[in-house]
C-alpha cells in the first residue's frame, strides 16, 4: 500500500491499527468491515500512547494467521510476533507512540507540537507503510 493511500485512509478517519489490519484482509480471508471494527480501539497506542497501532494491527494479523484456536493446535504466532517486533524495532528503534513520535500524546503541550509539526500525517503513514511491508514478508 502506498503512503498516499495510507494518508487518504487517515483523512477518512481510520487509525493506524485499522489500516494495517485491513491491508491484510485478502491474505487472512477476513472482510474489511470486521478488520476495521476489531482494530478500531488500538490507534494512538490504544489511546494511551502504548504500543503503536501499526504494531498492534500487525500483531492482530499475525494472530489471525498463525494463532492457536483449539487445544493442542500448533501455533507459530509467538515466533512470527517476535520476528515482526524485532524487525519493526530494528527499523524504527521503538514500538510505542511516545518513543516513535518523540512526544507525549497525553500532554496537551506535546499534542500541540505533534499537530503543529504534522507528525500524524508525516511520521504515522511511514510507520504504517513499514508495518505492512514487514507483514508482507511474514505472512
Amino acid at each position: 500500500m502506498k503512503e498516499k493511500q495510507i494518508q487518504d485512509l487517515f483523512s477518512e478517519g481510520f487509525n493506524c491499527s485499522q489500516i494495517v489490519l485491513s491491508s491484510m484482509t485478502e491474505k487472512l480471508d477476513l472482510d474489511d468491515a470486521t478488520a476495521k471494527k476489531v482494530s478500531a480501539c488500538f490507534g494512538s497506542g490504544m489511546l494511551c500512547q502504548g504500543t503503536c497501532g501499526a504494531v498492534t494491527g500487525a500483531l492482530m494479523a499475525i494472530g489471525l494467521k498463525y494463532g492457536q484456536a483449539v487445544p493442542g493446535e500448533s501455533a507459530d504466532s509467538t515466533v512470527k510476533s517476535l520476528q515482526f517486533t524485532s524487525k519493526f524495532s530494528e527499523k524504527h528503534n521503538a514500538l510505542t507512540c511516545k518513543e516513535l513520535l518523540g512526544y507525549n500524546l497525553l500532554d496537551a503541550d506535546d499534542m500541540n507540537v505533534i499537530l503543529e509539526k504534522g507528525l500524524f500525517t508525516t511520521v504515522c503513514p511511514k510507520l504504517v507503510s513499514s508495518s505492512i511491508e514487514i507483514l508482507d514478508e511474514l505472512i
